[in-house]
């Protein structure tokens, strides 16, 4: 079996050689690792880096984007090239922390849920959040998608969002930027599909030391959510 990590990537120089190093390290059981990176149209060294790790780094795809489209559209590169049995979202900072992919990705290895998210509410261990605009917005985020989705998620804009992956090509995704959290929430919410939470660690980054998403993506995602509990 194989777990597919599906890594959107813009301008991260100083973190992404790290992040990989700690993917390769985590383990994962007996699941092998591909690592599929979509560099974004960064204008830093942040592809020059990649393409050298995958020199020697044989289980990393590399895609580049020529010019920067959106994490979203990056997600959906991501997802058109990954080829295994279920795939997990990685930043390309350190905010999460790979050790937790088998937490998370257990309860669909063991074939009891298709789709698992890591909280990082339910988690203990790290900082709680980079600021109180970050931790308000996430909250009302979730709580919204849990008033118009009838969940009980306790963080749904997380990162850590795994998914059995023939589940995951098979929903129609069109976001572009941040939107990408909230479409496949309420896609596979309104498919009816369970959505299980387990706890994970968070070691949440400033805009000072390069966080990206602001309070203009807060409002794309509540328009997110409101579009597709009405679209078909």
């Amino acid at each position: 079996m194989k777990l597919s990590i599906l890594m959107p990537a813009y301008n991260e120089e100083d973190t992404i050689e790290e992040i990989l190093k700690r993917i390769q390290k985590a383990d994962i059981k007996k699941l092998t690792k591909e690592i599929v990176i979509v560099d974004d149209g960064s204008k830093d060294k942040t592809a020059e880096i990649v393409r050298r790790l995958a020199k020697t780094q044989k289980n990393i795809k590399f895609i580049q984007h020529k010019k920067n489209s959106g994490k979203g559209a990056a997600m959906r590169t991501a997802i058109k090239h990954a080829t295994g049995d279920i795939a997990i979202v990685q930043d390309a900072d350190l905010e999460y922390d790979p050790n937790d992919y088998w937490r998370v990705i257990k309860p669909i290895v063991n074939g009891d849920f298709q789709v698992v998210y890591g909280s990082r509410r339910l988690g203990k261990h790290h900082r709680e959040h980079s600021g109180a605009l970050f931790f308000f917005g996430g909250w009302t985020l979730t709580v919204l998608t849990n008033i118009l989705f009838f969940l009980r998620l306790s963080d749904e804009p997380t990162c850590y969002k795994a998914f059995k992956l023939d589940l995951l090509k098979s929903i129609p995704l069109v976001c572009e930027r941040f939107e990408f959290c909230p479409e496949v929430t309420a896609k596979v919410a309104k498919r009816g599909i369970k959505i299980k939470e387990v706890p994970i660690s968070y070691y949440p980054r400033s805009v000072e030391e390069g966080k990206k998403i602001n309070y203009k993506d807060w409002f794309e995602a509540v328009w997110t959510l409101l579009k597709w509990r009405i679209k078909s």
